[in-house]
């Protein structure tokens, strides 16, 4: 039996007239600009059933309500004829509505039929406030009276499209009848996305996106390549949800204006989203700092008012380069601005879903099979926004000492978010926990790898991880993106081969491999790999005449001028060709002449003169933070650098069985283990 078929019947029975067959959605939007959840709320009136006749007489009947009420900009003076002359018209429009001072009353516009000034009782703007800040998308009633002292068009009614009395225990029990697996497919094809064409990792950050939703003030950032839907959840799917598209935007509009004495779309709206963040702009000085306020505790103050909001923050933007080139010369926020380039801005976010793990969309991509009305979706979930699952973590598990409080009190508000949207009910279990930790973990990582980068080492603490309470035993989690982790592996090397920290061309610090084999031969340098660059002559023929020199100290049987040395170094994580390899070498060297491997999980730092004088290492706390992210247990210091040892984090030391060497000899020795 087709999968697709049974879920669909299992969510007929489950959810009757609360569900939608989505390929209707496409086939009625065409001529039709409106949002998703408009057409849905018209189709779950008439379509709500999986009776293929009744379905097609309900979609005729949307087409016909569309083509007759839906005012579309070029027909907006026919409409207006058909309300004077019929003297009532209802219509489906976009309305906002802003108070008329002068003459103490609400004018409404109306956005597709260009009408302005049309008078609103204020009991209805008191109870549909949003039609204050941004609009909404509402079935309207109008009359036409030219006597009318504002405008001759009269609201009559006015019903903002949105689904009435939802209950949330019939959403509970009808969850029961679904497996997680199943569950995550009815959420996505709800969005209109077919589950069956992403992978498993593609379907939690699909997931993620939902979490603003039905979490208050969550914040978070998407940056991704084009086409990848980014913005379509916040703009198509809620009505709940305002998009902020190119980016200009005021304090008084986002937060409270003064004049007015009104709250902005903060207090208004489940989620305020930000397009294209490269973009953004803010017209007043103080607004990124009111923001930061707003994103640290939900409240901010505005003149002598102290206002808290619920909205959560979203921010989503393209990537123009690929991730490693990004890695490569900057860091993974750099798309925003340069005003918000600020690391106690972006440490409020929440979560940074990887845009690039999400594939670029195409037809097949988007489902044909049933899913919920996207506005009962938007109902159900600005519900649970009331309720917090965080603590279900404390029943099963641990979180590492590297979170500090921001790090917790993200990680935990994407659990609830996660566990709210795949387990309303609450019924979930330690496997259950155990997942989105771990991908809350994964989206906070992020964040923090990217203030790590931005602001050095007040930031180092970046390797997450979290004790089963059970057994003891403790999780570390790990970024697709970040490479490093298992490059230094705690395995024995064969003889010649060494790691090095070092800076590269750019200035980033990164990992180097030398790789040494030694054959018959008359005492000549093969270089290979990164060892026949040009800018890396110098330093490896500085470590190999030091060796040719003092290998009789090193071992009298060492004889290098009967042996052929082949030299390959590799640039482990493309940080470009290293500035100080010269030790590394020579070590290599001496290793591979030899036949003895270093220490196992070894990195070597710092380098030497052709005169045989150690240099300390440039930046030691970043170079080992370095080497604990490539996995790194031992690491071989200059003793130059000791005096630089207060500059690192305790924890972060603390992590290395840790040795000083004098000189290169002595290097040589510490490494392979004889002194």
């Amino acid at each position: 039996m087709d999968p697709t078929l049974d879920l669909d019947a299992k969510l007929n029975a489950a959810f009757p007239g609360k569900v939608v067959r989505k390929d209707l959605t496409g086939r009625i939007k065409e001529g039709a600009n409106v949002p998703v959840y408009v057409l849905e709320y018209l189709l779950g009136m008439y379509c709500a059933t999986n009776d293929d006749l009744a379905i097609e007489e309900g979609v005729t009947r949307v087409k016909k309500i569309l083509a007759e009420n839906y005012v579309r900009p070029d027909e907006a003076e026919k409409i207006k004829s058909k309300v004077r002359e019929t003297g009532r018209y209802t219509i489906i429009d976009r309305v906002t509505v802003h108070l008329n001072e002068k003459h103490d009353r609400y004018e409404a516009t109306l956005m597709s039929l260009g009408v302005k000034g049309v008078e609103v009782d204020a009991e209805i703007v008191k109870q549909y406030e949003k039609l204050l800040v941004g609009g909404i998308w509402c079935i309207l009633g109008l009359a036409y009276d030219a006597s009318h002292r504002a405008s001759p068009f009269v609201l009559t009614s006015l019903k903002p499209i949105q689904m009435p009395n939802l209950d949330l225990q019939e959403l509970f029990e009808g969850r029961a009848a679904f497996s997680r697996d199943e569950w995550v497919d009815v959420l996505l094809r709800s969005s209109g996305l077919e589950p069956t064409t992403f992978t498993p990792d593609a379907k939690w950050h699909l997931l993620a996106r939902m979490v603003p939703l039905i979490e208050n003030n969550y914040n978070c950032c998407e940056l991704g390549p084009r086409s990848t839907g980014k913005s379509h959840l916040y703009k198509e799917i809620s009505p709940n949800t305002i998009l902020i598209s190119g980016g200009q935007t005021t304090v008084a509009n986002l937060f409270y204006n003064l004049s007015a004495r009104q709250v902005g779309l903060v207090g208004l709206w489940d989620v305020v989203a930000f397009d294209e963040v490269a973009g953004i702009n803010f017209k007043d000085k103080d607004a990124i700092q009111i923001m930061k306020d707003y994103m640290a505790s939900g409240s901010f103050a505005r003149g002598k008012v102290e206002i808290t909001g619920t909205a959560s923050m979203v921010f989503v933007g393209n990537v123009n380069q690929s991730v490693e080139s990004l890695l490569r010369t900057s860091h993974l926020l750099s798309p925003f601005p340069d005003a918000m380039i600020d690391t106690a801005f972006f440490d409020r976010f929440h979560a940074y879903i990887p845009g690039w793990e999400i594939p670029k969309f195409r037809p097949h991509h988007f489902t044909r099979a049933y899913g919920f009305i996207v506005d009962y979706l938007a109902e159900w979930v600005h519900e649970l926004r009331k309720r917090n699952f965080s603590d279900a973590i404390e029943r099963y598990f641990q979180l590492g000492g590297d979170l500090n409080q921001r790090d917790t009190q993200a990680v935990r508000k994407t659990v609830s978010g996660l566990l709210k949207l795949l387990h309303p009910d609450g019924r979930f279990e330690k496997k259950d926990v155990h997942d989105v930790l771990v991908y809350a973990l994964r989206v906070r990582r992020r964040v923090k790898e990217q203030l790590k980068r931005l602001g050095g080492m007040e930031f180092y603490d970046v390797h997450f991880s979290f004790r089963d309470r059970a057994t003891e035993e403790e999780h570390f989690v790990s970024l697709p993106e970040s490479g490093g982790g298992g490059l230094i592996e705690d395995e024995p090397l064969p003889a010649g081969h060494a790691f090095s920290i070092s800076p590269g061309a750019g200035g980033l610090l990164g990992v180097f491999k030398v790789e040494l084999q030694v054959t018959d031969g008359s005492g000549d340098l093969v270089r290979m790999g990164a060892a026949a660059h040009s800018s890396v002559r110098d330093p490896l023929n500085v470590a190999f005449n030091y060796f040719k020199a003092n290998s009789n100290r090193v071992s009298g049987s060492l004889r290098p001028d009967g042996q052929r040395f082949l030299l390959h170094l590799t640039d482990a994580q493309g940080v470009g060709d290293p500035v100080q390899i010269s030790l590394a070498a020579f070590v290599a060297l001496c290793s591979g002449a030899l036949g003895r491997p270093v220490q196992s999980g070894l990195a070597i730092l710092g380098d030497m003169t052709l005169g045989g004088t150690v240099t300390p290492v440039q930046d030691l706390a970043a170079s080992l933070q370095v080497a604990f992210d490539a996995g790194a247990k031992r690491v071989l210091l200059p003793m130059a650098s000791a005096v630089a040892i207060a500059t690192v984090p305790p924890e972060l030391f603390a992590k290395f069985q840790t040795t000083f060497y004098t000189d290169p000899v002595d290097a040589v020795f510490k490494a392979v283990g004889t002194r």
